[in-house]
């Protein structure tokens, strides 16, 4: 918010009310004033602590009156003087002033810009104008994460969100709805996805600590350019959707290392199914019990070695040969032949996401 507009309405408002009027920032900071000398001064309190439960206050000889956010003020109107009248006056310049505000960040606030990028809210051909005129540098590489708060909390956690990236001029805090908060992040252009992660990681750890709710963060892919944005933020929805299907157990999903699962999420139900019912000609599935299909995840992730599973499952040899046996009759794939063991492997995650019932196609 420009400093210059507030100071251009408090000039033309001094003489109607007759008394030493101004505006403070949440520092305390006089950022605008009637008395020209007072502007840079700083007074003896911040608004968060003036502020915490009323909306108006009186310190020493003047009346203050926040406006700005409701939960964290970010400007107070003061009038110097404490009789009724001048409560009545402070009230009207804090409604006037919050009225100029509102309307300047629709029009020209960069976090607004952002968010409307993200959202595809704004025409391609208007971004590059719209950023030029906010003084964005198109060459920047920016990357978003998307968090999302599984539940609800009474706990600003966009206030919280915001304390962990203060520099706004960089960065973009983005409120996208009552459970999601985009992080617009700028980033170096050749920056690994373990940083991000590992960014991710810090803000979740931080936030854990003060909610009692799951936090899950989806991180799209590094994009330069500020219309690129709104892909990044595609990416960043994918990540926490297939994560959702694929990977629950994992809080922070990165849309670079979904892999396999990122195609089965975009293919039409119709032809999963029929993907299925192809691989399993001589047997369903769904005739494989629990400890079958434990048995068959376990082979995975030992890399089809029959011997190290065994280990792991505290099983003979033989009798994990004759499960593997058992599911060649069953299915008609053998899993120790790679090919069979690929096939096997798709059609599980895909059976796995027809039972997340996604939207048909």
């Amino acid at each position: 918010m420009s400093n210059r507009l507030y100071q251009s309405i408090i000039h033309q408002m001094k003489d109607a009310v007759n008394c030493r009027i101004g505006v403070v920032d949440e520092t305390g900071t006089i950022i605008s004033c009637s008395d020209l000398s007072k502007i840079g001064e700083v007074v003896s309190f911040p608004l968060t602590e003036a502020f915490s439960n009323n909306t108006s206050v009186t310190i020493g000889d003047s009346v203050y009156h926040s406006f700005g956010s409701p939960i964290h003020p970010e400007y107070a109107v003061f009038v110097e003087n404490t009789d009724p009248v001048a409560q009545k006056y402070a009230a009207i310049l804090a409604i006037a002033l919050a009225n100029v505000k509102q309307y300047y960040d629709e029009k020209y606030d960069r976090g607004n810009f952002i968010k409307n990028v993200l959202l595809d809210n704004i025409l391609p051909g208007d971004i590059y104008l719209k950023a030029k005129e906010l003084h964005f540098n198109n060459e920047t590489t920016r990357a978003v994460l998307l968090l999302r708060i599984t539940e609800k909390t009474d706990i600003p956690v966009y206030d919280l969100v915001q304390a962990f990236f203060p520099d706004k001029n960089r960065d973009f805090v983005i409120n996208i709805n009552e459970s999601d908060i985009a992080i617009v992040k700028e980033v170096r252009p050749n920056i690994e996805p373990k940083d991000l992660e590992k960014l991710a990681r810090s803000v979740v750890d931080s936030l854990g600590s003060d909610l009692y709710s799951k936090i899950l963060v989806g991180i799209g892919t590094p994009e330069t350019g500020i219309k690129e944005l709104a892909l990044s933020f595609r990416e960043a929805q994918v990540a926490l959707e297939v994560g959702k299907v694929f990977d629950t157990e994992k809080t922070i999903v990165n849309y670079d290392n979904l892999g396999i699962a990122r195609l089965i999420y975009q293919l039409p139900t119709t032809l999963c199914e029929m993907f299925l019912h192809e691989i399993f000609k001589r047997g369903s599935i769904d005739s494989l019990d629990s400890e079958t299909l434990f048995t068959i995840q376990k082979f995975f992730e030992n890399n089809l070695n029959v011997s190290e599973t065994s280990r792991k499952l505290f099983v003979h040899r033989n009798t994990l040969v004759y499960r593997l046996e058992k599911i060649r009759k069953l299915t008609g794939l053998d899993l120790r032949e790679f090919d069979d063991a690929i096939v096997f492997k798709v059609a599980l995650m895909v059976k796995k996401y027809l039972d997340s019932n996604p939207a048909r196609f």
